[in-house]
């Protein structure tokens, strides 16, 4: 009896089994239809990992299931795939950045890349070395001013004066007639003046002796010596041929007509030419021969072939000078003209116009080219030209450009 109990509770229980697994298959049949899936996925470990990423490299398998349609199941996959995708091509590790970041940075201390670099700091370092020296820049030069500040005082002057009376002599010739008599006293008062102050003031030196080429008094005799004296020499023949300038100025018209003028003012330029480049010679020939006495005869023989360098240079120079003044010598005594008179006809053709100053024929000049301007308006033209206004063409072969008055502000200090 107690074995057939227990062999009906046993086959009960089989039967409850058998009803309880049934609707677990059908469940499982069904959800297998609907895209149900079983992904056994193992996560590959990745090439390089971020500190403090767990659970990539232990191999773990993970049971997802999802329930739907197939492409559902598709879309779930593929979300689950592209995680890790995007996590190797969007998430660079550090190792990867790296590289690039080398790359793209240069060392300002490498020979091949850093020359800018290395002249920066080159010009930081000579903007603080001046920055640091500033204070005794200010106090040494403030000493000099100071030392030679009658020397400074007369150089400014010099030229203040040279230029002023320069423009002012070039302005009264382009004003031709119509300049002011009075004015041009004025300009040779300013200079004789300022000549008689400058000796005066160094009357102990004796500087006046440069202008008939002998030696001033001047000890000892050095290199800034001489060229402090002959600079002042230089200044002071400018001003004694710019004085002659307002001299032939001062006649009217009738005695000096403007051509006249300009023969005089040109041959007045080239003689101060000339004469500014022999007076410093006694000078310069001086201090090359001077030696110590210490040094012997081997000082004195090296002095002596250096003067005479120093002279064939010289007469080298002084040969062209002198044929400039040969032909400004031709120009003053022959009066050459650039062109004829022209006829009335001539100018009726031409419209009774000047082409330069846009007025009347005055003395109209006809050139080889047939085009005809104001006698006074031509001259003044070929003071600086030598081919007609109009068409260019070569109507003078040398351009006497001292005809205007100017005074030429080279300084001859040799």
């Amino acid at each position: 009896m107690k074995l057939r109990l227990q062999n009906d509770r046993r086959a009960v229980k089989v039967r409850e089994s058998s009803t309880v697994m049934q609707p677990i298959s059908s469940q499982e049949g069904t959800h297998v239809r609907n895209g149900l899936s079983l992904t056994l996925q193992a996560e590959l470990p990745s090439r390089t990992t971020l500190p403090g990423a767990a659970g990539s490299d232990t191999g773990e398998v993970h049971v997802a299931m999802s329930g739907g349609t197939p492409s559902d199941s598709a879309s779930a996959r593929r979300s689950r795939v592209n995680p890790h995708g995007h996590s190797h091509s969007h998430g660079p590790t550090r190792g990867q950045r790296r590289p690039a970041s080398d790359a793209d940075q240069t060392d300002p201390g490498d020979p091949d890349s850093g020359e800018p670099s290395s002249s920066l700091s080159e010009l930081r370092c000579l903007f603080r070395w001046l920055q640091k020296s500033l204070p005794f820049l200010v106090i040494l030069s403030a000493k000099l001013v100071i030392q030679h500040a009658l020397g400074l005082a007369v150089g400014v002057g010099l030229f203040m004066t040279f230029f002023y009376v320069n423009k002012s002599i070039q302005a009264q010739v382009f004003l031709q007639g119509r300049h002011a008599k009075l004015h041009c006293g004025w300009l040779l008062l300013l200079l004789i003046s300022s000549t008689l102050l400058l000796y005066y003031t160094f009357l102990s030196q004796a500087l006046y002796n440069c202008l008939v080429f002998l030696s001033p008094t001047i000890e000892p005799l050095g290199f800034w010596e001489v060229l402090w004296a002959v600079g002042i020499t230089n200044f002071v023949i400018k001003f004694l041929f710019m004085g002659i300038k307002c001299l032939v100025l001062l006649p009217p018209p009738s005695l000096l007509n403007y051509r006249a003028q300009g023969r005089w003012l040109l041959l007045s330029e080239e003689l101060a030419q000339v004469h500014q480049a022999v007076a410093p010679v006694p000078l310069w020939f001086r201090y090359l021969v001077t030696y110590q006495e210490a040094d012997g005869a081997p000082a004195l023989t090296v002095g002596i072939l250096l003067a005479l360098l120093y002279l064939i240079l010289k007469l080298l120079g002084l040969y062209e000078q002198w044929t400039s003044l040969l032909k400004s010598v031709r120009v003053f005594l022959k009066s050459e003209h650039t062109g004829t008179a022209a006829t009335r006809s001539q100018c009726m053709e031409a419209g009774d116009v000047c082409p330069i100053c846009q007025g009347e024929y005055r003395d109209p000049q006809a050139l080889i080219c047939q085009h005809i301007f104001c006698d006074e308006c031509i001259a003044l033209w070929f003071n600086r030209e030598k081919s007609c206004p109009l068409c260019r063409t070569v109507i003078t072969e040398k351009v006497y450009k001292w005809r205007d008055g100017a005074t030429s502000p080279h300084l001859q200090i040799y």
